[in-house]
């Protein structure tokens, strides 16, 4: 297991690395389609009707990336306080809980984003002509990324190689 999980990290990372940019880059698209909203608003008199709803699914894609991102590199919010206090087998064992529940709650939302996106996919977003299901499309796929990167983590502490494996993401950025 220690032998895959090394052999498949830098793939890992590179994904990681690969939705950081892309997340990155929806952001500065979605300051830039803003920028000429307020623009072609307020100089021009005459606001684009497409750019509130491309920026709003650029967002949704940023935050979706981004989220899986720091889900990898255990950067989320915690509380570890209590965590701290205790021994290392009741900290591993909260760490698996922990990251078992994070792989439950991604693949959910992609399962339940999938069928969000079946249900709505007659649907068109007026202005962009767009099947409504697409609007779902970030949901699906930041929940398997999430769910991915917290089952590498996963395997990770499981294995006992929580520790490598954090050296191996810093490395990677």
């Amino acid at each position: 297991m220690v032998r895959f999980m090394k052999a498949i990290r830098p793939g890992l990372g590179s994904l990681s690395l690969l939705c950081l940019y892309l997340a990155g880059a929806g952001m500065i698209a979605m300051t830039l389609i803003i920028g000429w909203q307020i623009f072609a608003r307020y100089v021009l008199n005459n606001t684009p009707s497409w750019s509130e709803p491309l920026s709003l699914q650029l967002m949704s894609w940023f935050i979706l990336l981004g989220a899986a991102v720091g889900v990898r590199e255990s950067v989320h919010l915690g509380l570890d306080f209590v965590r701290h206090g205790a021994s290392r087998m009741v900290q591993r064992a909260m760490d698996l809980v922990s990251l078992g529940l994070i792989v439950a709650f991604g693949l959910a939302m992609s399962y339940y984003g999938t069928l969000l996106a079946i249900g709505t996919w007659t649907a068109r977003i007026p202005v962009l002509g767009w099947p409504g299901g697409v609007d779902f499309f970030p949901l699906i796929a930041g929940g398997l990324l999430i769910a991915l990167f917290a089952l590498e983590r996963f395997v990770d502490v499981f294995i006992g190689e929580e520790i490598a494996a954090t050296i191996a993401v810093q490395e990677a950025v």
